[in-house]
């Protein structure tokens, strides 16, 4: 009997101990120097270690795909996703918005447009449904350019013979209004599409070619500056809402560390994404403000797709036209 209790003794402390973990899911290599998601993880991790909250990174993949990992945190399994902004849009459409292309000079204008306009508390309204809160946007790295296999882009012109990787159909119309084609394409599929010709580029950050080993194939990246490439840090509500008051206090300002963390590796980022791609190299075309322009204007159509309603797209515009 004494045993049993003793075991039974164990086992509690083991459970309340695994429940005190703070296990957060990575969403990539753990990289100070080229992720900026992993800056804001690491930020975040830190400064609730020194909260007194213990903390576990969970490699990328190991607790499954997109899709699982949002139905980890849903139901409390996994407390912290650094997650696909997708995960958020099929909850709450209007997250979409931070995608549309050129709505954003840099992420300090972001930043005011999403407090201006109070989104994040839209966003956790439709969220909690669903068990989840949105924590924070953590950019993975500077504006997302065009990158590219053979072809070097300076204007939509250039693209016309290419099919690029889209993330979804807004992305697809995006390059349609360019006067090229987007085919959607799994991330974990890309390096072979790339090398067999399915695809012959996509839009992103410029450490992306470098973190995923790309640069054998990939040979050209264009300064377009189209959108900033962000994840979604998805919080279990659950588990969040079940804290402490001082744990809960820890967690809020630890986001806020994090946010900061971030946001001072991505201002000292761009020049140095540009030079790790030289490096290996890949031909970088800086544009001009005179080139990145006539994307701009050749993206206008994205604005009138149906991803998300004329109301929501009217008020996006006009959070970024009063926030800049």
């Amino acid at each position: 009997m004494k045993l049993k209790a003793l075991t039974l003794a164990t086992l509690l402390a083991m459970a309340t101990s695994a429940s005190a973990e703070v296990k957060i899911a990575l969403d990539g290599k753990p990289d100070l120097e080229q992720s900026g998601s992993y800056n804001w993880s690491y930020a975040f991790a830190k400064a609730l270690n020194e909260g007194g909250m213990e903390t576990r990174e969970m490699p990328r993949g190991s607790v499954g795909n997109e899709a699982e990992k949002f139905d980890q945190v849903s139901t409390g399994l996994l407390e912290i996703s650094m997650s696909d902004v997708r995960a958020v849009a099929q909850v709450e459409p209007f997250i979409y918005g931070i995608r549309l292309p050129y709505v954003f000079d840099n992420i300090e204008h972001m930043d005011r447009a999403l407090a201006a306009g109070d989104v994040y508390t839209r966003v956790n309204e439709s969220l909690a449904a669903q068990d989840a809160i949105l924590l924070a946007l953590a950019p993975l790295g500077p504006a997302s350019g065009v990158i590219t296999t053979t072809q070097a882009v300076r204007s939509p012109a250039d693209m016309s013979s290419l099919r690029m990787r889209a993330l979804d159909d807004a992305q697809i119309a995006m390059y349609e209004a360019w006067g090229s084609s987007g085919t959607i394409v799994p991330w974990g599929e890309v390096p072979a599409g790339l090398q067999t010709g399915v695809i012959d580029g996509y839009l992103n950050s410029p450490f992306v070619p470098v973190m995923f080993g790309q640069t054998d194939f990939v040979k050209n990246f264009a300064t377009a500056d189209v959108i900033w490439p962000l994840r979604a840090v998805i919080a279990s509500k659950d588990w969040y809402d079940g804290l402490s008051d001082v744990d809960r206090a820890t967690v809020d300002a630890a986001v806020v560390t994090a946010d900061t963390a971030a946001r001072a590796w991505l201002s000292e980022a761009a020049e140095n994404g540009l030079t790790a791609l030289e490096e290996k190299g890949v031909t970088v075309q800086r544009l001009t403000s005179e080139e990145r322009a006539v994307f701009r204007e050749a993206s206008l159509p994205v604005y009138n797709t149906d991803l998300m309603s004329a109301e929501d797209t009217a008020l996006w515009k006009k959070l970024s036209d009063e926030n800049r």
